[in-house]
């Protein structure tokens, strides 16, 4: 029973998360695996006019670009939440 429990862990197929867009064993998958943002990446004013950014005299203001979950205002910043993986096969 033993050898075939190992068997079908060497079997595993790795998996993408639609999320991450990482490779991952779902045997390994945990609640902190997986680190994305929840929102999309923007370019517009806060709704709640919160300044997560700063704007030069002369910027439209649409020039703020950040990710609306956060206020992150860099494109490729870490994800802000962790959660398991999620698969495309999902």
């Amino acid at each position: 029973m033993e050898k075939q429990r190992e068997r079908a862990n060497s079997e595993e197929m790795e998996k993408l998360c639609r999320r991450c867009n990482r490779s991952y064993l779902p045997s390994s998958n945990s609640s902190s695996s997986c680190r994305f943002h929840p929102s999309f990446f923007v370019c517009r004013r806060h709704d709640d006019q919160k300044r997560y950014y700063e704007l030069g005299p002369n910027d439209p203001p649409y020039a703020a670009k950040f990710y609306d979950c956060c206020g992150a205002e860099d494109a490729e910043a870490s994800g802000c939440t962790t959660s398991f993986h999620v698969s495309y096969d999902e």
